[in-house]
């Protein structure tokens, strides 16, 4: 016998997965238009300021605060624990970074002058800085490539934002947790008195 009083208990992924994948494409379309505008983040300090400011603050915060409120409030009657924010912030930035890093990676094997491009900008940037020997730029530049690498890209880019997300949402999840008093029991409104 079924009992119908019984609340199914919501998942973070109804949340968290919709808004990873778009942080994730935004994360994309922001690498595809910065090659199509050949925008050096090596040799422009100002955008590549601006890049790693809006890829690892503002879009993170943003993103995991929606997933939280999302949760909170359409989804779990209007409760978010601490630790429910944490993992919800983790689970947003992991699943962005598995995104950009996947497609980034076939942008790579589709477009094989991308790469070589920005190696390129990469090396000419190095050599333009004072103290930069040949071979420090050349070690550099090895370096650059083996980490363009899809075995290693992709989870090294998911570690980075997988710590990311656990910072950001460390924050997010002080601002918006709402402890539920029922603890994981949430009574449904016809459940008064049908005992």
């Amino acid at each position: 016998m079924e009992n119908k009083n019984v609340v199914q208990k919501p998942t973070l992924a109804k949340s968290t997965l919709p808004y990873g994948i778009i942080f994730g494409t935004i994360l994309v379309l922001e690498f595809v238009v910065s090659y199509t505008l050949q925008l050096n983040a090596a040799e422009n300090k100002m955008i590549g300021v601006l890049m790693s400011l809006m890829n690892y603050l503002v879009l993170p915060f943003v993103f995991i605060l929606l997933a939280c409120n999302n949760f909170k409030n359409k989804l779990n009657k209007g409760y978010i624990s601490f630790s429910q924010s944490i993992k919800a912030g983790v689970a947003v930035s992991v699943v962005a970074a598995l995104v950009s890093s996947v497609i980034t990676s076939i942008f790579y094997v589709a477009v094989p002058d991308a790469k070589a491009q920005i190696l390129e900008q990469t090396k000419i940037s190095l050599a333009s800085q004072p103290g930069m020997t040949s071979e420090a730029v050349n070690a550099a530049i090895k370096m650059t490539e083996v980490f363009m690498a899809p075995y290693i890209a992709i989870p090294v880019t998911v570690l980075i934002f997988a710590f990311v997300g656990l910072i950001i949402s460390l924050i997010v999840g002080a601002i918006v947790k709402k402890e539920n008093p029922y603890g994981d029991y949430t009574p449904n409104e016809n459940s008064e008195g049908n005992e």
